[in-house]
């Protein structure tokens, strides 16, 4: 474990484990890079160098107060990629991290990197549109950051016990584990960079990212996602990322790391191996 300072001094957070080939996460919203701990111990045991950093503002990285948006946070990962030298690296991003690993292609090419992974992930774009009917409307965020505002530790206890896990479901198995931990993930966020990030993951249109991916890209989606709805994010990412996979889990949540951790963990390997 350690941090590097970007060029405009934040503190980021990563951990390190294991040696091999390359394996870079980015987390969702408002994780950190312990959302992705069941993932990286399993590759790591399978020889994958496994790295996961906290997005500045998320977990134990340092908290500015600027730069809550894709385009940093997609810098912060390029830095961190020189910062360590990777290369021939998968990069795997979850929900918002899908977002910040579209950018981080977008603005920073594939040089560094030899296949890519979109888990549950936001893009092309979460807002509904003229030119995307199927995505959320704005209400939808503004409630977010409504509720956010009114009672964060609340808010983030509703998220976790509901709809990111699936725990609504009829006949789920509800882990107090998990709530938990999800819950004091998102509380180690900043305020400010937690809701600055709402607009980042839902307002970001990542159509010309995605076409720009020129590496082997697999797509993995549940299609009960109660919080990035598979009809506008992998569907039609799919579409736009040249020769991706797409696998879909039947009934699968938001959280595929979480609640179907052995079938994404042996796909991922899999597809680490081809």
């Amino acid at each position: 474990m350690g941090t590097i300072a970007t060029k405009d001094g934040t503190q980021i957070y990563y951990k390190d484990w294991g040696t091999g080939q390359p394996v870079v996460f980015s987390h969702g919203w408002p994780l950190s890079a312990d959302a992705w701990e069941s993932q990286m111990f399993f590759l790591a045991s399978h020889g994958y160098r496994c790295i996961a950093h906290d997005r500045r503002g998320h977990g134990r990285s340092s908290q500015p107060w600027n730069g809550n948006d894709m385009d940093t946070y997609a810098d912060d990962l390029a830095e961190l990629f020189e910062a360590l030298d990777l290369k021939d690296a998968v990069t795997i991003g979850h929900s918002t991290g899908g977002g910040e690993v579209a950018r981080f292609i977008g603005r920073h090419g594939t040089k560094r990197v030899s296949k890519a992974v979109l888990m549950g992930a936001v893009p092309p774009l979460m807002l509904k549109t003229e030119a995307n009917p199927g995505g959320l409307p704005i209400e939808v965020f503004d409630g977010f950051r409504a509720a956010f505002l009114a009672d964060r530790s609340q808010f983030f206890l509703d998220v976790a016990s509901g709809p990111f896990f699936g725990f609504n479901r009829p006949g789920a198995k509800v882990s107090q584990g998990l709530i938990q931990s999800w819950w004091m993930q998102g509380m180690m966020a900043g305020h400010k960079n937690a809701y600055d990030c709402i607009k980042a993951f839902s307002e970001t249109d990542f159509t010309e990212d995605l076409k720009k991916f020129d590496v082997p890209t697999l797509i993995i989606h549940g299609d009960d996602d109660q919080i990035v709805p598979i009809g506008a994010s992998a569907l039609l990412s799919a579409k736009l990322v040249k020769n991706s996979i797409l696998k879909i889990y039947p009934g699968g949540t938001h959280s595929l790391g979480d609640t179907s951790k052995e079938q994404l963990n042996a796909d991922l390997l899999e597809f680490l191996k081809s």
